[in-house]
């Protein structure tokens, strides 16, 4: 299993527009070959502080679904979001391999 988290930081009082905005995501990737589950995470002391997690079967799924048309679709999206300031939040990605359960 593969895991990757995208972690970013956003205006404390944004966060829950931010997660109302994954909670009605495209869900594209749910359909990706190799897509095991999606959760957004927030930091329990720092609430600005929200992690993507997306768990894949293997890390060649992971890199198959983001030089797909849909990522890309998915991040037009963003650059284009109304809020500036949301729309041009880098994520800081960490990939992880799953080497024991």
């Amino acid at each position: 299993m593969f895991i990757v988290h995208s972690t970013f930081r956003v205006p404390k009082e944004k966060a829950n527009e931010v997660i109302e905005i994954y909670r009605n995501r495209s869900k594209l990737v749910d359909q990706a070959q190799g897509f095991r589950q999606f959760r957004l995470l927030q930091n329990s002391k720092k609430l600005g502080e929200l992690t993507v997690q997306i768990e894949w079967d293997s890390k060649q799924d992971y890199l198959r679904w983001i030089r797909s048309e849909q990522f890309k679709q998915i991040h037009e999206l963003e650059k284009n979001y109304p809020d500036q300031e949301l729309a041009n939040i880098i994520p800081e990605v960490h990939q992880y391999e799953v080497v024991a359960q």
